[in-house]
């Protein structure tokens, strides 16, 4: 009897779908309540580009005397350098205004959209800089702001 096969996957394209929020204020990252969810700011519109945002492993090697075979187990976990580049407003009153340099609060990433029982992932982060493109060629102002990860991110969490 073969494997049963990986139920069919609805798939999708980020734009238009996914939603990403900052929250200043969440209790319990494994679960976010609604009204914290509300309380934060949808940046879905304002985000030009995205860069990290992925959890990963390091391998570690555990080699023995039985075996030339060098067998691996998984050591920390870590995110990578992440960042968010967002279009800016003539007037500043932009992304730079909800998420000051040095601000804490939560990256919520609800990759198919806000919609309860769908999952999402809660990332406590530090702004850590505003670096603003400038540039005289034919593209729009933008601001990338930079974030420290500052503890694991909760993945997988179901939306409320």
């Amino acid at each position: 009897m073969p494997a049963t096969p990986i139920a069919q996957e609805t798939r999708f394209f980020n734009p238009e779908t996914s939603k990403l929020y900052w929250v200043p204020s969440i209790a319990n990252k494994l679960s976010p309540t609604r009204s914290e969810l509300n309380a934060g700011t949808d940046l879905s519109r304002a985000v030009a580009d995205v860069n990290g945002w992925q959890v990963s492993s390091e391998m570690i090697d555990v080699p023995d005397m039985g075996s030339r075979f060098v067998s691996k187990i998984p050591g920390r976990i870590s995110a990578n350098d992440s960042s968010i580049t967002y279009y800016m407003d003539r007037a500043g009153i932009d992304a730079r205004t909800v998420m000051p340099r040095d601000a804490t609060g939560w990256m919520v990433w609800l990759d198919g959209g806000d919609v309860a029982g769908r999952k999402m992932d809660v990332f406590p982060v530090t702004v850590s800089s505003h670096g603003k493109s400038r540039s005289v060629g034919s593209e729009p102002a933008r601001i990338t702001i930079q974030y420290a990860i500052t503890g694991e991110p909760a993945e997988n969490v179901t939306i409320p």
